[in-house]
């Protein structure tokens, strides 16, 4: 058996070496061990925004009559603790990797010779069940100027020692925000540079504008502008950007550039065409439901397959690539409730579906929304928080649970209330609603926003005339291109997904 990539796929030969002591694996992995997750992904980068969590915290206590100062922030050593942790557990895992009787470790990179052989060097290797858990690269957008003048990514900033005082992101998704809040809490100035109508694009809307709001109390964030040029100036790097929709030019300087337009396939280096694997256009690795590549025997999972790119949905894939390639069963791979979360300030977690895609699925008369506020919670009171909500979407014949939209402290953990439940046959609101939540503890805005259901109509009416969430219908309004389906603000002229002109 071999496993290409040291991240999730080790869940599966830890599994059969435990199944088969006698068994051998070979593990390839040409970068450092752990997957991008450990080594430049999740882990690290969270380390690095939990002091920036710290910060925001503290300049808020004078709100609660607590008078605060930060007089120090120490750039450097927080950038060298996030690494020595890092460091240690990757050193673990390559300890484990070299010293185990059942594993050969090949620090190299892989690539296809023919099906189900690989080339580790100058060594072929071969074996008729593989696993694909390559990972993904950061998106470098094609930009005038860019190669020349220079630029970070998700994974080079994490070698920075020194803060720049300014930064210019190129891009506004989760990756820019995250980074952006944390290099801003940090010290540095922050221009973030999105091609999207909208900040986040792929949360609601009404989440995305609040989102915009209280970020840039400490950055600014530029939408529907896309980089065109970078130059070099005495010095500083000047971007230059087109607004989208009238064509104007916005110059933006900056010490530093970040570019975080997303996630790309790697699996070009791999050339799965000589191993009869089928990619598709963009180069991620088709799989069937079972997670089973075009070739019987080669499984493909986490970002290799570009379904979704998160941890916990690779450590999902993991078990039921081991279920249906190792146990021989046949259990799909099902996406229904895939949650997600940005850890900005305030935080932002999601599941399930958006309430536009609720309603094509139902109709309006077949969704019920429920929304709930932080502050009329008492210890939303007692914390002193504003604006932050949670959103409820449900189907109203069944009380099933389609998607919930959280923004404000903790939300990552208090989704998952959530999340467990549509996991359970059901899926539906009861145990919340019928549950007994504990009283005052921030757990009852989850409740309340399951007890609150009204139609779409009222809804909207809510949020915009007596909460003043979204000002205008164009946030909440959405169509789709009609080349690839993206959903797009009402005053859209291109897709900023395919590039298609949509009026």
């Amino acid at each position: 058996m071999i496993s290409i990539g040291t991240g999730s796929a080790m869940s599966i030969v830890d599994a059969m070496i435990t199944q088969n002591p006698n068994m051998k694996v070979a593990v390839i992995d040409k970068d450092e061990p752990g997957g991008i997750c450990l080594t430049r992904g999740c882990i690290p980068s969270k380390i690095l925004l939990y002091p920036a969590e710290l910060v925001r915290q503290i300049e808020e206590a004078k709100e609660l009559g607590i008078d605060t100062a930060i007089k120090k922030i120490d750039f450097k050593n927080i950038m060298e603790r996030m690494r020595k942790i890092i460091n240690k557990d990757i050193e673990m895992i390559r300890q484990g990797l070299s010293h185990s009787p059942n594993i050969d470790y090949y620090p190299k990179k892989a690539e296809f010779t023919a099906p189900y052989t690989v080339k580790v060097g100058e060594e072929p290797i071969s074996a008729n069940m593989i696993f694909l858990c390559t990972g993904s690269k950061p998106i470098i957008p094609k930009i005038k100027g860019l190669e020349k003048v220079g630029y970070l990514t998700s994974d080079t900033i994490l070698k920075i020692s020194d803060l720049p005082e300014s930064v210019a992101i190129i891009g506004g998704g989760y990756i820019a925000a995250e980074l952006g809040h944390f290099l801003a809490a940090m010290g540095s100035k922050v221009t973030i540079i999105g091609r999207n109508k909208k900040f986040l694009p792929s949360e609601e809307p009404e989440i995305s504008v609040l989102a915009k709001k209280v970020l840039e109390k400490n950055m600014t964030i530029i939408t529907s502008h896309e980089v065109q040029e970078v130059n070099s100036v005495k010095g500083k790097k000047k971007l230059t950007a087109i607004n989208r929709e009238n064509g104007k030019k916005k110059i933006v300087t900056s010490d530093e550039i970040l570019v975080a337009a997303g996630r790309g396939s790697n699996s070009d280096i791999l050339h799965p065409n000589l191993a009869g694997i089928e990619t598709d256009e963009k180069g991620w690795i088709i799989t069937n439901e079972y997670l089973e590549t075009s070739q019987p025997g080669i499984w493909a999972l986490g970002d290799a397959n570009g379904k979704y790119l998160f941890k916990h949905v690779a450590n999902f894939e993991s078990m039921i690539v081991y279920y249906n390639s190792v146990l021989n069963r046949q259990v799909s791979m099902n996406y229904h409730a895939i949650p997600h979360a940005v850890f900005t300030y305030p935080e932002i977690a999601s599941v399930g579906i958006k309430e536009n895609e609720a309603i094509q699925r139902y109709g309006k008369d077949g969704v019920l929304i429920g929304i709930q506020r932080y502050e009329d919670t008492a210890k939303g009171e007692a914390m002193a928080v504003k604006d932050y909500f949670v959103k409820a979407i449900v189907e109203k014949n069944s009380r099933k649970i389609l998607g919930a939209h959280i923004i404000g402290p903790y939300a990552s953990i208090l989704i998952q209330e959530i999340v467990n439940l549509m996991y359970t046959p059901a899926q539906n609101i009861d145990p919340i609603t019928n549950g007994m939540h504990i009283h005052p503890a921030l757990n009852e805005v989850i409740e309340r926003a399951f007890r609150n259901l009204m139609s779409p109509e009222n809804y909207h009416h809510v949020i915009e005339h007596e909460y003043k969430l979204v000002t205008s219908k164009e946030e909440i309004v959405t169509r789709k291109c009609p080349n690839c389906g993206r959903e797009l603000s009402s005053n859209a002229t291109y897709c900023d997904k395919c590039g298609s002109k949509t009026q």
